[in-house]
């Protein structure tokens, strides 16, 4: 594995020579002030070469330049190398170099960096696998209103990883993920209700957020929510509502799972009418017309 300082003088040297090929399409004054040190200078030409805004794509270059702007504690320049080192754009891939990144923004508050060094921890990429260590981190961006980290607490919250086992507290975090628009959040939030885990058992609240998930394409909540709609449990009962959505979860399952939806879409297409059947599989050509799909 290369340490830092050897990866700095290998990438430093081949910046130089490809800037001044490119570096005329980057504005001269912002590219003199990265010459001369200037971090943020250093971030912003990063930037550059990530995004494609002004020269081509170069993930090298833009690791060069976030190098040079973290080594100054430049923030996001350390969290973007972070970034690149996971994914092994523009440098050899390597989680360990990737923790150590992420460290430097997430001490800095940077919350995205906060949530990646924790799912670093959750799966043990590059760090011995320490759901405590993922959950310390998790808490510290969730605090600041990421909504992964929020859902992510409420995973461990509910499951009792790195953190006492506690329902209703999942079901905070799952809430205030929830209300920022997290599929998985809303689903979460709804088997809660389903189950009255952490709060009184409630089919219509089930229901409630199951339909946001579902709305979203999330195929494990459009089964739930087609199955209640076929019994009755929380909605008023409707079997083309539940065709509808138990066809959609068929479609966008794999594998047993599919298999299951697609029974359950075929148990309920039995019970209609050949024109009740027509406009329920009319509701689910028009859902996915809009929503794209």
């Amino acid at each position: 594995m290369r340490t830092i300082g050897l990866f700095c003088c290998g990438v430093a040297m081949s910046a130089g020579i490809v800037a001044g090929a490119q570096i005329r399409k980057i504005d001269p004054t912002l590219l003199g002030r990265a010459t001369a040190g200037d971090a943020a200078a250093q971030y912003q030409v990063g930037m550059a070469y990530a995004t494609g805004k002004g020269v081509p794509i170069d993930d090298t270059q833009a690791a060069a330049w976030f190098e040079k702007a973290g080594g100054q504690g430049e923030k996001q320049a350390q969290y973007q190398l972070g970034i690149l080192f996971h994914n092994g754009e523009g440098v050899a891939q390597s989680d360990a170099q990737a923790a150590e990144w992420f460290r430097r923004a997430a001490d800095q508050g940077v919350a995205e960096a906060q949530l990646a060094l924790g799912e670093l921890y959750d799966h043990g990429q590059g760090v011995p696998q320490d759901y405590v260590k993922a959950a310390e981190w998790y808490s510290k961006a969730a605090a600041q209103g990421n909504s992964e980290a929020q859902y992510n607490m409420g995973t461990l919250s509910e499951r009792g990883l790195g953190v006492p086992q506690n329902y209703a507290q999942a079901l905070v975090y799952y809430h205030e993920a929830a209300l920022q628009g997290n599929a998985g959040a809303e689903f979460n939030l709804g088997l809660l209700y389903d189950n009255g885990q952490g709060v009184d058992q409630d089919y219509a609240q089930a229901a409630v957020w199951y339909n946001k998930a579902a709305e979203q394409g999330l195929a494990r909540a459009q089964y739930n929510l087609g199955s209640m709609f076929a019994s009755g449990q929380g909605v008023a009962r409707d079997l083309m509502e539940a065709y509808k959505w138990l066809a959609l979860a068929a479609e966008n399952w794999i594998g047993a799972r599919q298999e299951q939806a697609a029974r359950a879409r075929d148990n309920v297409a039995a019970r209609l009418t050949p024109a009740e059947l027509f406009d329920a599989q009319s509701r689910v050509t028009k859902w996915k017309a809009a929503h794209r799909q």
